[in-house]
């Protein structure tokens, strides 16, 4: 396993992060202590979870992530093999000041995850989204007090846009604080709207980058098909995260991108999943893509990445299908 900076800072962090935002719903536990088990066969050690997981879940499933993490831990006993990511911002519970990046929201969530997660403190703690209704300064206090009391080693957001994260940089650098030492966005062949400001504004600041959605929810794996109904008991099926998915991605340009793709990997001999992760972590502001799997074996593919072989004509027909999408306005707020 290749390892990385993060940033300027001196954590280093595998290339390769375990995302765990399907396990409670989309995979059970059983399976999720599985895929956990096979990625640390394969030194992946670095999870990435959030209070809200898992994805496409409701009220009664919120939180579920985390506590499965917890368990498998503590079955394993492995907590200083790990760095632990997780977030806070979603709603989750019905009730007043649950929400959102206010002081009393961060202090509550930490608290919460560090017991699901049966552990004494995270490696990194993240925004999930800036909150337009409390001032950043609020926030980045009650981050830095985490750290201080020893409950988080590093704080990072997520979702931000460049000019957010510009602010809370800025704010961060007034009130002497350590701010954010990285952002994690949405990367992947078929979306590279990151690299126009957010990706030079961290590389200038010297933020680590954690993308997610290398595999676009696992579109990039060329198995759909033009015309065909999404599949059950994936991304794009899945509650709450369903219609978000088949906005981003289910579309015939996206699909006729991806053959186009797919032809030139597979004369090459090469797997899709592999050659769209190791495409993003070519990206030299890219300290670790955030990876997925709903079976143990899949993460074989994501690992493969670093065996790919680049020529000019596998980046050409990777920067084609980015090229080939019809351009369109960029949404605020979760991206």
């Amino acid at each position: 396993m290749e390892y990385r900076n993060l940033g300027k800072h001196g954590l280093e962090v595998p290339a390769l992060c375990l995302g765990t935002m399907t396990f409670g719903l989309q995979v059970d536990e059983k399976l999720s202590h599985e895929i956990l088990d096979r990625a640390q066969e394969l030194k992946l050690g670095f999870l990435d979870t959030a209070d809200a997981y898992p994805l496409g879940g409701d009220q009664s499933t919120i939180g579920e992530t985390e506590a499965i993490i917890g368990r498998w831990i503590k079955t394993r006993g492995n907590r200083d093999n790990l760095i632990i990511a997780t977030k806070c911002f979603a709603p989750t519970r019905r009730r007043p000041n649950n929400r959102g990046l206010s002081r009393k929201h961060i202090m509550d969530s930490i608290d919460a995850s560090l017991t699901r997660l049966q552990t004494d403190y995270v490696d990194l703690y993240q925004s999930h989204g800036f909150d337009p209704n409390t001032p950043i300064e609020e926030s980045l206090r009650a981050f830095e007090d985490l750290v201080t009391a020893g409950k988080v080693r590093y704080t990072g957001c997520s979702n931000y846009p460049a000019w957010r994260l510009g602010q809370a940089i800025g704010a961060a650098e007034r009130l002497g604080l350590s701010g954010y030492v990285s952002v994690q966005p949405r990367y992947n062949l078929l979306y590279r709207e990151i690299e126009t400001e957010l990706l030079p504004l961290a590389n200038a600041e010297g933020l680590g980058v954690l993308v997610y959605n290398p595999l676009a929810g696992g579109f990039l794996s060329g198995k759909y098909k033009s015309g065909q109904d999404p599949e059950a008991g994936t991304r794009f099926t899945l509650g709450s995260a369903a219609e978000r998915y088949q906005a981003r991605y289910w579309h015939d340009s996206q699909f006729d991108a991806v053959e186009q793709l797919k032809s030139v990997v597979e004369a090459k001999g090469l797997n899709m999943v592999s050659v769209a992760v190791s495409w993003v972590l070519r990206n030299p502001a890219v300290s670790s893509a955030i990876i997925g799997a709903s079976r143990p074996e899949q993460l074989d593919a994501n690992v493969a990445a670093f065996d790919v072989e680049w020529d000019d004509q596998l980046v050409q027909a990777c920067d084609a299908v980015w090229w080939s999408l019809p351009r369109k306005a960029v949404a605020e707020g979760y991206r």
